[in-house]
């Protein structure tokens, strides 16, 4: 059976700040991120489903996604779990949707994140393809989960 890649693109706001950093990003900021998700699979060939056709229904997807990721994440601020506790306790009582996170909230570490919240809710027989999160106009990361296979254990996904 033929192979088939589908992708669905969503947008969100989000602010964080990068503990540490040597630039103007260590500053609290935000984007308009867009984030595109694609999957890998065999279209359902039972005529009997109502999913006859596809690899996934882009709605349930779109569920998925807006369930693991941009309910969690959009008009969020991020920060790593390690930022200084005054800042974040203020910030707390100020502001509702502060997520502090176990990693500096790049965008590449922001994809391993996605990847992990999504592929454990895929269907068995939908694979995630890749990730593609745009920050900026003309900055963006992307994940390819080919890319983080363990050679000695071909079936685990490295993230």
């Amino acid at each position: 059976m033929t192979k088939i890649r589908i992708t669905k693109q969503f947008t969100f706001e989000m602010a964080h700040a990068l503990l540490g950093y040597d630039g103007l990003c260590q500053n609290i900021h935000g984007h308009s991120y867009h984030f595109d998700v694609t999957l890998i699979g065999e279209p359902i060939q039972d005529p009997a489903s109502p999913k006859y056709g596809m690899i996934m229904d882009f709605g349930d997807l779109k569920r998925l996604v807006n369930e693991e990721v941009i309910s969690a994440y959009d008009h969020a601020l991020l920060l790593n779990d390690q930022s200084d506790k005054i800042l974040v306790d203020t910030l707390l009582h100020h502001f509702e949707k502060i997520v502090l996170v176990p990693f500096q909230p790049t965008t590449e570490n922001l994809l391993a994140d996605f990847a992990k919240r999504i592929q454990k809710k895929l269907p068995s027989d939908v694979r995630l393809f890749s990730l593609k999160l745009r920050e900026t106009d003309s900055s963006f990361a992307e994940l390819y989960t080919d890319d983080n296979f363990d050679p000695s254990n071909p079936a685990d996904i490295i993230w």
